[in-house]
This record gives C-alpha cells, sequence and structure tokens, in this order.
C-alpha cells in the first residue's frame, strides 16, 4: 500500500530527483507539443500541470505525468479537425471529466488483467526506442521531435533508417563530442558517485547539461565551426514581460461544446489517456524498490483532474510516462514531493531563466535519455526473463518487437494477445489426471475446472471399467463449471449401471452453484 506522504523526510533525496526529471521533460514537453501541430508552450503546460497538479492528487509515490507521445497521432488529427486550438482545449477538459468518472466508478481494475511479463516488456521496450531515437541526436541531427517513439516517422523514415541518415548525413563533430562527453560522465557517475557526503546528492544530468553549455562555449572560441547552433539547442519560448508570458497561456472555447467532433475527441483520449496511465503506473510500482502499490482508481481521479486543469490553462492532454517516471526512479526519488518539485522547476524556469534553458544542446540531452533507457533495457533483465520460462519470455519479446515497430498502445495491445493466448494454452495442459490400481481407480482434478476441460475429463471417466471402485478427487479445486458438473453427474447416474462405485472427495457444494448428486449408496461424498 501506497506510504503517507511526508516531505520532511524525503526532500533530501526528492530534490536532486526533481532536478533531473525536470532535465528529462523539458525536451519531451516541447518536442510532444511540436509533433502534435500545438504551440509548444502547451507541451511545457502540460508537463507543468502533469508534476504540480496530478502530483499532489495522485496517490503513486513516483510516477510523472505530462503530454505523452502516444497521444500524439490522436492529438495532431484531432486539432487538424477542430475549428480552431481552443476547441480541442475544451475536448482536453472534458476528457478530464470523464477520466474522473472513471475513477470513480473504479475503472483502475483494468490495470490488474496485465501480465507482468507484458509490463516488462513494455520498459524494455521503451527503453530501446529511447536509445534509437536518440542515436540521432547524439549525432547531430535534430530534425526529428525528441518525444517521437513510432516506428514509421512523418518524414518518410523509420527508427533505423533515420540512424543511418543521421551517421551518414548530419554527423556533427561538436555533438558527438559534447554526448560522448556527457554519456562518458554519466555512466562513471553512477559507479563512482560517494555513498556518503554532500556530492551523492549531486544529480549526474545536472551536471551534463553544465557539460553541454560549456562545452558548447567552448567550441565557439577553440573550434567555431564545431560549436552547435541555434537548431541543435533548446527551443523554448521567450516572453519580453510578464503581460506576454500571461499571453502564452489559452482557455478552451466553450461555445464548441455542441460539437459532436469536441465529443469524440474527448471520449477517444480520456480512453487512451487513461489505459496509457494504468499501464505505466502499473509499470512504475514495479520499478519502484520498496513495491509500493498504487490505487488505480485514485490515479485515474488525479490524471482527470490534471486535463481538466491542463485543457483549462491552454495545455495538452498528459498521462502518467514511463520515460519520466524511470529517470525519477533511477535518480532516487522516493516519495511524490520529486513529481510536484519537477513541475514547480518547469514553471519557475520557463517564466524566469527561458534564454539559459535555450542555451542546452539537446544532444547533453539526448545522453540523459540515451543512459536512462540502457536502464530500462538492460541485458540483465532479458537474461532474468528467460530464466523464467517461455511462457513469460516469449510474450516479454513480443512486446517489445510489438512496440518498438508499431507503436507503444498497439505493441501493447499484441503483447496482451500474446500474454492471454499463453495463459489460455497453460489452461489446455493436463488438468486432470488418471491412475488404477486393479479394482481402484483414482480421477484428480489438479487445479479449476471450466467448459475447456469438458474433453478432457469425459476422455478420462471413459477409461473407467466396469467394477471399478472409483474416486473422483476435486479437492484441489476451488471452482468446478456447470459443464463438468453435469458430465460428473452424468457419469454417476449411470455408474450402478456398470457395477461401478463412485466417491467424490472435496466440499463440492461450497465451489460449484449444482452440487454432484449422488443417487445410490454406491456414490457417495467423501
Amino acid at each position: 500500500m501506497p506510504t503517507s506522504f511526508s516531505p520532511l523526510r524525503t526532500w533530501r533525496a526528492d530534490l536532486p530527483a526533481s532536478i533531473v526529471v525536470a532535465l528529462v521533460a523539458l525536451p519531451l514537453c516541447l518536442g510532444v507539443a511540436l509533433a502534435s501541430g500545438a504551440p509548444l508552450f502547451s507541451g511545457l503546460i502540460a508537463g507543468i500541470v502533469g508534476g504540480i497538479v496530478v502530483g499532489a492528487l495522485s496517490k503513486s509515490p513516483l510516477s510523472v505525468s505530462g503530454p505523452a507521445a502516444g497521444l500524439t497521432v490522436i492529438v495532431f488529427a484531432a486539432i487538424e479537425r477542430m475549428p480552431s486550438f481552443e476547441a480541442f482545449l475544451l475536448a482536453v477538459m472534458l476528457a478530464g471529466v470523464m477520466q474522473v468518472a472513471f475513477g470513480l466508478t473504479r475503472g483502475g481494475v483494468l490495470a490488474e488483467f496485465v501480465p507482468s511479463s507484458v509490463i516488462t516488456g513494455m520498459l524494455a521496450a521503451i527503453g530501446l526506442i529511447l536509445i534509437l531515437k536518440q542515436i540521432p541526436h547524439a549525432l547531430g541531427y535534430d530534425g526529428d521531435y525528441g518525444g517521437d517513439f513510432e516506428f514509421f516517422q512523418a518524414d518518410g523514415y523509420n527508427t533505423f533508417s533515420s540512424i543511418w541518415r543521421a551517421a551518414r548525413e548530419s554527423t556533427t563533430t561538436g555533438a558527438v563530442l559534447i554526448a560522448g562527453v556527457s554519456l562518458a560522465f554519466l555512466f562513471w557517475w553512477d559507479k563512482a558517485r560517494p555513498k556518503e557526503g554532500p556530492l551523492r546528492f549531486l544529480p549526474g544530468p545536472l551536471v551534463v547539461v553544465i557539460i553541454g553549455v560549456v562545452g558548447n562555449w567552448l567550441l565557439g572560441l577553440l573550434a567555431p565551426t564545431s560549436r552547435l547552433g541555434r537548431d541543435h539547442l533548446v527551443e523554448v519560448p521567450v516572453a519580453g514581460s510578464f503581460g506576454e508570458f500571461t499571453g502564452l497561456f489559452s482557455l478552451p472555447d466553450f461555445g464548441q461544446v455542441g460539437n459532436l467532433a469536441v465529443w469524440t475527441t474527448a471520449l477517444t483520449l480520456a480512453i487512451v489517456a487513461s489505459l496509457e496511465s494504468l499501464l505505466s503506473v502499473k509499470a512504475v510500482d514495479e520499478l519502484d524498490p520498496k513495491r509500493r502499490t498504487t490505487d488505480k482508481n485514485r490515479e485515474l481521479f488525479a490524471q482527470g483532474s490534471g486535463n481538466i486543469v491542463s485543457g483549462l490553462l491552454g495545455g495538452l492532454p498528459l498521462t502518467s510516462v514511463i520515460v519520466r517516471s524511470s529517470a525519477n526512479v533511477d535518480s532516487g526519488a522516493e516519495s511524490k514531493l520529486s513529481t510536484m518539485l519537477h513541475g514547480a522547476w518547469l514553471l519557475l524556469s520557463v517564466a524566469l531563466i527561458p534564454a539559459v534553458l535555450n542555451l542546452i544542446p539537446l544532444a547533453a540531452l539526448a545522453a540523459v535519455l540515451i543512459a536512462t533507457g540502457y536502464k530500462l533495457t538492460k541485458p540483465a533483465l532479458f537474461v532474468a526473463r528467460y530464466k523464467q520460462g517461455w511462457t513469460q519470455f516469449v510474450p516479454f519479446v513480443v512486446t517489445i518487437l510489438a512496440i518498438l515497430f508499431t507503436d507503444l498502445l498497439i505493441g501493447i495491445g499484441i503483447g496482451l494477445a500474446v500474454g492471454f493466448a499463453f495463459v489460455i494454452a497453460r489452461n489446455f495442459r493436463t488438468a486432470i489426471t488418471f491412475a488404477c490400481d486393479g479394482n481402484d481407480c483414482l480421477i484428480r482434478a489438479r487445479r479449476n475446472l471450466y467448459f475447456i476441460h469438458k474433453y478432457e475429463l469425459q476422455r478420462e471417466l471413459g477409461r473407467v471399467t466396469d467394477g471399478a471402485d472409483l474416486l473422483i478427487d476435486l479437492s484441489s479445486t476451488s471452482y468446478v463449471d456447470l459443464d463438468n458438473v453435469e458430465i460428473i453427474n452424468a457419469f454417476i447416474k449411470g455408474a450402478g449401471y456398470r457395477g461401478i462405485t463412485v466417491k467424490v472427495r472435496g466440499d463440492i457444494g461450497k465451489r460449484t452453484a449444482p452440487l454432484i448428486q449422488a443417487p445410490s449408496s454406491e456414490a457417495s461424498f467423501a
């Protein structure tokens, strides 16, 4: 169960973690907004609201919310279809209302039906995608937005061909140097970070940002041709005054409340955002070193409240997102204070120091995301799943490949289908054993019996010879469905004509709706 929120107890761990999450969130917020065809600032609004509002209302200690790459296609199509961006904001707000309703009606239970192999496959796939999608940025090609998760890109390239294009046509010495030094530092710092003293709280990604800014400045002095230009740096909207800053926010167009397209978009966003949030939160619970469990219904309420506020302020729809959440876990966060602070840092930085943010090279942030991706998809994870057997390993690998070659939601759907196929296949395995010793025969159900076990039960009952003494052992079951009960009853009724005595072991009356009948003294309950 979630622990009580105690910021005074955890702030030393949460403060540095929140800075890391803010640095990871910044390019992703801007990238998702760019890919969605929305104003760049709308992505930042969603990130801020996801941190402060959702963080305050959620019971998840480590999940971080913000604009999600999985919604970009839906958002882009919706904005194109709407009469104005303000009409789309109304759809975002209405989607939040629907999510609140989902939470109040306990819709969060859906998350519990997802196999763990699919959840870990999703995490590993996101890690691989982070690495692959950030390689072009590390090489100096920044034509694709930072939060891109889809295999087939809008520019006609895909995840792999984009890397080849970047390596062949767009490699920039300055980007490679900054990304290389940053990655080397991050992996070194993971091992060299002191266990005691104030330096143990120093966030590696913050150092990487400093390396990137200072390194690019030095390149301008020592090798001007290698210095990264405006196209390779963060691009946060800069307001010249408080009035200009407040002008970056937008209100929904409530006059579009009768527009059917607004309502269909709202319902689509509510369903997809809820599913993505539930899956992400469940995955974060598995990443949590303390293995705390999040109230999924409360999470839907928090996500819905966040979308209501985001829509009212001019932001994109938001969900719980794995990349930011995993960075939060990896940075040692202990409570949701880190999530809330990351939202506050985003707000303060875009309001007070946007020009400073615009000095950060995208190559440095790419290094942070590559390191985060590696931690999500370490080789040890594949080895561990392999050792658990094919029923765990195959859905895990299929989920990874499906997400890698499609997108997040389609890939999860394919992974779920394969996972459920293995569940069904396991139920088709031998559930009933048969043995005879002379005239004494035993039929034992090793687990619950459903309609899919009818053939197996009939087959084993057919092996009982005339005049046998048969024990039907159902003591290991907690449920026997009506189809199998009728088969057993029919056998018992005909047993006397064949000289067969039947005994049934197990508290059958508590396990089935209809009692198994014993019409004569030759068939009785044990």
